[in-house]
């Protein structure tokens, strides 16, 4: 068997994972023939094809389906690996993967900072993406640490609570609705909402509440960015349900306005998590402890 690398692998698994080379390439910030070098080079170390044309996109061959399994525990392993040799170097120096859901990126950087004041060695790998591809990353043993909004309950995590997440529904100031006080969900049948895209955690969220309330939901527009959602509302779309730490400039400037609705905003809780098998390293432990000592507090601080 002729030698492979690591670069070969993770850009098999990207692959795998996109289902095209071209989308692969953007992900991983290189060429689409680099790309296709390393899948070919893999694939003759091993003598075996392991994607295969369908379209314009790609698929895995039955070898590489199992190259796929044991590639992403191999991968594991060998973060569990780093992670044992990192608690001889201590917090001089280190580095930690973390994915966060979109609607975190409003607060993670600045813990971000917060965080390398104090630990000035440890590099951080950010992964901003739905929840739905961020459990993904989790699972795969992709990534050290996940903050987000809710733990998953199918998966063996430990999940920590460090901050509230309050969530409501927010209009367009001259909505009908804007000035009306004491609103009753049933009050909001008869109007179109602008959504999160499925897979979302926050349309997951806005769901559970409608359903709980027994109230249609009437969606406009479903959108994957809460920026795009906000302007929409703005320009008078329909109303939304977003983490309300996503909206303070546009709610202190005037530009959205807070629905009065019995029962919201809706509190709800930011999780840092990890798998309960995954050996985290001095510098994940480390971010761990940071956000369930500190992080609440600079939040409320910050928005």
């Amino acid at each position: 068997m002729r030698p492979y690398t690591f670069k070969q692998i993770q850009t098999f698994l990207e692959v795998a994972r996109q289902g095209s080379v071209s989308k692969a390439a953007e992900k991983l910030f290189v060429t689409q023939p680099a790309v296709s070098m390393q899948l070919r080079q893999l694939e003759e170390a091993f003598g075996l094809a392991l994607v295969e044309p369908m379209g314009r996109n790609i698929q895995l061959t039955a070898a590489g389906q199992v190259f796929l399994t044991h590639s992403t525990s191999a991968m594991g392993q060998f973060r569990d690996l780093e992670a044992l040799m990192a608690e001889h170097i201590g917090l001089k120096k280190g580095r930690m993967d973390l994915a966060v859901v979109s609607t975190a990126k409003y607060f993670v950087p600045m813990l971000l900072v917060r965080f390398n004041k104090q630990f000035t060695g440890i590099e951080v790998n950010l992964h901003i993406d739905n929840r739905e591809n961020v459990l993904g990353l989790l699972s795969r043993f992709e990534v050290d640490l996940v903050v987000m909004g809710r733990a998953p309950s199918h998966m063996d995590c430990v999940a920590k609570p460090f901050a509230t997440n309050p969530l409501a529904i927010v209009a367009a100031p001259d909505h009908p609705l804007a000035r009306r006080k004491n609103l009753n969900f049933e009050d909001l049948a008869a109007y179109q909402f602008v959504v999160r895209e499925e897979g979302s955690g926050t349309r997951a969220a806005m769901q559970r509440l409608f359903d709980e309330h027994q109230t249609p939901l009437h969606v406009a527009m479903s959108m994957p960015s809460n920026e795009t959602i906000k302007q929409a509302v703005m320009a008078g779309m329909g109303l939304s349900f977003l983490s309300l730490r996503t909206v303070r400039h546009e709610l202190a400037s005037g530009h959205l306005a807070l629905l009065d609705v019995a029962e919201l905003p809706q509190i709800n809780h930011w999780y840092v998590t990890h798998l309960k098998s995954k050996k985290l390293s001095p510098a994940a432990m480390a971010f761990k402890q940071f956000l369930i000592v500190q992080g609440g507090a600079l939040m409320d601080t910050w928005s």
